[in-house]
């Protein structure tokens, strides 16, 4: 993997989908921008499962789906390891990351192994753990 990837986190992916997210006005070009010079777009099955949480009565629902669907053709999500895992608490125990929770740290496992130093996200921990973010 190289480090023009992007990794998809759920607080940019929510803010895309929802439009009364107050981060969709930011998010939704940025997203659209990414698609459109065809940037290869990962994640884990982590964050689809936050997205499928918060989109559960949601009109952007099947958003979520097809997402997953391509996502998993193209080879881009990422089922996190048992070591991937471990390493996250390790992390989250330590309150690294600015004490970002445990979905958070293994995304930053994640990325760190892929060598993805990009997030469609505009979370605080992103940058604390020393990532940038998008939006």
């Amino acid at each position: 993997m190289t480090s023009d990837a992007v990794f998809l986190d759920s607080v940019g992916l929510i803010a895309v989908w929802n439009a009364d997210d107050q981060w969709h006005a930011a998010a939704k070009p940025v997203f659209a921008g990414l698609v459109g010079e065809q940037a290869r777009l990962v994640t884990t099955t982590y964050i689809l499962l936050e997205c499928g949480n918060a989109a559960a009565r949601r009109p952007f629902r099947s958003d979520v789906i097809s997402l997953r669907k391509a996502l998993d053709l193209r080879q881009a999500l990422i089922e996190p390891t048992p070591e991937d895992v471990e390493e996250a608490w390790e992390a989250f125990g330590r309150g690294e990351g600015a004490n970002a929770g445990i979905v958070d740290h293994v995304s930053f496992i994640v990325m760190r192994r892929l060598g993805v130093t990009r997030a469609l996200s505009n979370d605080a921990h992103f940058r604390a753990a020393g990532f940038q973010t998008l939006f």
